[in-house]
């Protein structure tokens, strides 16, 4: 091959053997096509030619001898072998932990891979021998001088107990970063007798626990953390670490599997309160899928199982972290991104005006996930999308994958499409470490080598830790009955505990006698806390019991401001940094506010809602609001975050304003919505002083996170004492749009609203939006606090029937229900009495407008507020009109949806029984409304017109209530 230029002006000055391997290969590429290899390197090639041939030449032109090692041959390498031997390295690193020692039972075993024989790419021992090291090989080592030396050393390193998978992290320093850290061995923690000896000591408590409460709670379910044991200490030690680094919080959750001896090991629950919890099971054989009840947290409580905790651990004299264990329900990996929001809480401070100060060195996450719901459960990839989110990033979660190798009953083969359990990680760049449960010191180099790589780059670690489940899925099951072959090889199988001891032993760190002496001091620990509760029980003492219970009524809560505030503030919402400049057709919709609170002017729902969040960070509190396009609004309304046109900078207003003296924070999120709910709602538990709310780009998106609708949201409270005020802005409202974007699925919260469990709203007027929102601030953080739910609206919001004016915000407060202001003048005439809530009552009012003649037949009242229902306003008025024959309740979504199946039967047992109660609406539909405009039109005119339809008064009786 010539050499082309050369001299020692030429590009290949400095370059070493494993570059020129790379130089060669791309010169190849070249050849055959040019516009195959990179821009720069086309040039190079054209200009100077191809690069030298051999090392010798490469060395030549950097006028020095080639560098040999002094044990090796004086022989220049074939070159050809050299770029083989490279290869052979790279697909080591590469694919090394599909050879790796991982599976402890060898289940899922394979045949030794080519991809990693030298012979696969025709080189021998001799070859590798020729070959220096530092064409394969980065690191400082004395005892690596050839190829095969490197060969040997990668093996050991990537196909033993822990196997790597970091390529598909496609940022070039971090990927250094790791390769360094393993082939280095940084990573390995430095692990004295002591801590060997107190590793064991844990694993003896943990395989202890187990047992004791196997022998003696027989048959009832626990979901035993046997098999994946480390899972304990590798907590222990993340826990140590964050302590030592100055974390405020560590975050943790997890499923079922193992959550036991957590709560008992790592968040020192005591072990006396888990086995009350055992003793206050039902019989077994009645026992529904999911267990026996605990104790109860909330007022109605939740199985052992699902329980979180939270404890101060004080390992430092200077420093104290906070530890929590998310309550979780069964639904596994949805507490994911609940975690990921306590967290982000934890992070931020609130206490200043703008965005909130972020620190990601105050609060860690961990979450523990199942092996067969990581890649089952779309939420994971839901979480995992925000990682790096700048409205929901968290600088980097460690994830532990504790892995059974089993679902349930299901076999990998029909619960996954990829190799691994963990491969989703790969594809948001997560490094990945797959680890040997069995090997406690390679699961103690996993955590340290992800909380390294954590506190470096503020991103997600992922290890995958390989064991087995010793019994059944729940303890009450047979699990050879379907998995025979892998049972026999389990019940042979030592626990790490005894694997471990083992290892000691023949190290000389530890005795039998001395171990014999740890395992009785657990045992009689064990057996001392039960007798504790067993004769507690014996004396019929009784058990500590929550003193959570049902929220009361909700308190009445003066929210009006000064109309000079109100101005004042607006004032400051139209000023902008100085050469900042807005959307010329925008700053022209903006500056229209400006009069809004003068004389005849009217408050829209947008400039409401500004208002109410600008008084709100004027009294100290801070507020977070996401959501699908919030920052400037689905219906191009909100426009919190100004965007210059000329810059590209932004700039939100009610981060000038002076009076603000707390955060506000606002954030356009993903497409998803069951993550970014979880996560507003942990950011919420974890702040409850704050204002939180999350807003749908339609209020049907609201389906896709029922999960944590129903489990957290309703429940939390009730199930686990863990409160929450979230607002939910959901918009909803008939307008022709068809299914998708009609109904927010309003009857699915009223069935779920129980025991004061939250306000459920559906508002027509821009300062009952001012009212709700400001009630909602003044309780959060209180006893009465709870979620609040609204059914916000789409045209409704430019509606000049729904805008209001100055004096509706400077006095009162928010009104359960309103009446109609064009009826009400002869209440004694009254013969009909019209209930509607949300858009459908404003039509009624512009038919009311359109009419020749108000009729005094007629009155309307609008339900502002369904939940709790306003029983005493409702009858208020009713009261009044002494001659109404009939209560017609008026509805746009189909009869099975909305809130006719809520209302009547509250209606019927509010009001007197000589009253007629009937419903006017869309019939009964498996949709929620009209795919055409069309359709809809003609529907929404009969709603109207039989609603307003004086011939169809009805005076028969229907027995009501009272």
């Amino acid at each position: 091959m010539s050499t082309g230029k050369t001299g020692m002006g030429t590009p290949w000055k400095g370059v070493h053997s494993h570059n020129l391997a790379y130089l060669l290969d791309q010169y190849d590429r070249y050849s055959q096509d040019p516009e195959a290899v990179d821009p720069e390197l086309k040039k190079l090639f054209e200009e100077w030619g191809p690069p030298p041939a051999t090392i010798g030449d490469a060395a030549d032109l950097r006028g020095v001898a080639p560098v040999q090692p002094s044990d090796a041959p004086a022989t220049v390498p074939d070159l050809r072998k050299v770029v083989l031997a490279e290869k052979l390295s790279h697909k080591i690193r590469t694919y090394g932990h599909l050879d790796a020692k991982i599976d402890p039972l060898g289940v899922h075993g394979s045949k030794p891979n080519p991809l990693l024989d030298p012979a696969e790419y025709g080189l021998t021992e001799d070859d590798l021998k020729a070959i220096p090291a530092h064409v394969m090989w980065e690191e400082e080592d004395e005892e690596i001088q050839t190829g095969l030396d490197v060969y040997k050393r990668l093996r050991q390193i990537y196909t033993q107990s822990l196997a790597f998978e970091f390529t598909h992290v496609h940022n070039r320093e971090e990927r250094r970063w790791l390769r360094h850290m393993v082939e280095s061995k940084e990573f390995l923690p430095s692990l004295s007798k002591e801590k060997r000896v107190n590793v064991l000591n844990r694993l003896v408590e943990v395989d202890g626990f187990e047992k004791f409460l196997h022998k003696t709670f027989v048959g009832q379910k626990r979901f035993s953390i046997e098999g994946v044991d480390m899972l304990v200490p590798m907590l222990d030690e993340i826990i140590h670490r964050s302590v030592h680094g100055g974390m405020n919080n560590v975050m943790i959750g997890m499923a079922h599997r193992g959550r036991l001896n957590v709560l008992a090991h790592v968040l020192g629950k005591p072990y006396e309160t888990i086995f009350s919890e055992f003793h206050h099971a039902p019989n077994k054989e009645l026992v529904p899928s999911e267990g026996s009840m605990g104790l109860n947290y909330g007022w109605t409580g939740d199985v052992k199982y699902h329980l979180g905790m939270d404890r101060e651990v004080d390992e430092s004299d200077t420093h104290h972290t906070r530890l929590t264990l998310a309550n979780n329900p069964s639904h596994l990996e949805f507490v994911n991104p609940v975690v990921e929001g306590y967290t982000r809480a934890a992070q931020e401070d609130r206490s200043k005006a703008g965005y909130p100060e972020h620190d990601v060195e105050k609060a860690l996450a961990v979450l523990i996930h199942g092996d067969a719901a990581f890649p089952g459960e779309g939420i994971v990839a839901e979480t995992l999308n925000m990682s790096r989110l700048r409205g929901y990033h968290t600088g980097g979660t460690i994830h532990i994958i504790a892995n059974n190798q089993l679902g349930f009953t299901t076999e990998h083969l029909d619960s996954r499409s990829t190799t691994y359990s963990s491969d989703l990680a790969k594809g948001f760049e997560i490094p990945v470490v797959h680890v040997n449960a069995d090997d406690p010191e390679a699961c103690l180099a996993a955590i340290h080598l992800a909380y390294e790589y954590r506190r470096q780059f503020h991103k997600d670690f992922l290890i995958d830790l390989i064991g087995y489940r010793r019994f059944g899925h729940n303890e009450m099951d047979d699990p050879k009955a379907t998995q025979p072959q892998m049972y026999a090889k389990i019940e042979k199988h030592p626990p790490v505990r005894d694997l471990y001891a083992g290892k000691l032993k023949s190290e000389g760190l530890i005795t039998d006698e001395e171990l014999k002496k740890l395992n009785k001091k657990v045992q009689d620990r064990l057996q001392k806390a039960y007798q504790k509760v067993k004769e507690s029980r014996e004396k019929g003492a009784e058990d500590e019991r929550s003193s959570e219970k049902v929220p009361g009524p909700l308190p009445e809560v003066d929210t009006g401001v000064p109309v000079d505030t109100l101005r004042e503030i607006n004032e400051g919402l139209l000023k902008r940094p100085e050469g900042f400049k807005v959307y010329p057709k925008l700053e022209k919709v903006l500056k229209r506010r400006a009069g809004a609170l003068d004389g005849d002017g009217k408050v829209d729902w947008a400039l409401a809602e500004t208002l109410a969040f600008a008084t709100i960070l004027a009294d100290g509190k801070g507020i977070r609001l996401t959501g699908q396009d919030s920052e400037r609004g689905t219906f191009a309304h909100r426009h919190l975050v100004l965007h210059d046109p000329e810059t590209g900078k932004t700039y939100c207003p009610l981060h000038g304003l002076p009076q603000a003296k707390a955060s506000f924070a606002i954030h356009n999120s993903p497409l998803s919505e069951a993550s970014v709910l979880g996560f507003e709602y942990g950011y919420n538990v974890q702040e409850p002083e704050a204002l939180v709310l999350w807003e749908a780009q339609f209020g049907d998106f609201v389906n896709a996170a029922q999960v944590i609708i129903d489990q957290f949201l309703a429940a939390g409270r009730a199930k686990w004492a863990q409160r929450s005020s979230l607002v939910m802005l959901l918009p909803h409202g008939y307008e022709g749009q068809g299914p998708e974007h009609s109904s927010a699925r309003l009857e699915r919260f009223l069935q779920l609203a129980a025991e004061n469990n939250c306000v459920i709203g559906n508002l027509t007027t821009a300062a009952q939006y001012f009212h709700i929102l400001r009630r909602q601030a003044a309780l959060a953080g209180k006893e009465e606090a709870r979620p609040l739910i609204l059914m916000t609206p789409k045209s409704l919001i430019r509606n000049k029937r729904s805008a209001s004016s100055g004096v509706e915000f400077e006095s009162g407060r928010f009104q359960p229900v309103i009446e109609e202001p064009l009826l009400g003048s002869r209440p004694d005439r009254v013969e009909r009495l019209i209930l509607a809530s949300g858009k459908v009552a404003v039509d009624l009012e512009t038919e009311l407008e359109d009419m020749e003649e108000i009729p005094d037949w007629l009155h309307i009242l609008r339900v502002e507020q369904l939940y709790p229902f306003p029983k005493k306003e409702i009858q208020a008025v009713i009261h009044r009109l002494k001659n109404l024959k009939e209560i017609v309740w008026v509805q746009e979504e189909p009869k099975n949806m909305g809130s006719w199946f809520y209302m009547e039967p509250r209606l019927r047992e509010a009001v007197p029984s000589r009253l007629n109660i009937r419903y006017v609406g869309r019939p009964e539909r498996s949709s929620t409304a009209e795919g055409q405009p069309d359709d809809h039109d003609r529907e929404q005119s009969r709603i109207l017109t039989e609603a307003l339809n004086p011939e169809t008064i009805k005076t028969e009786t229907i027995a009501g209530g009272k």
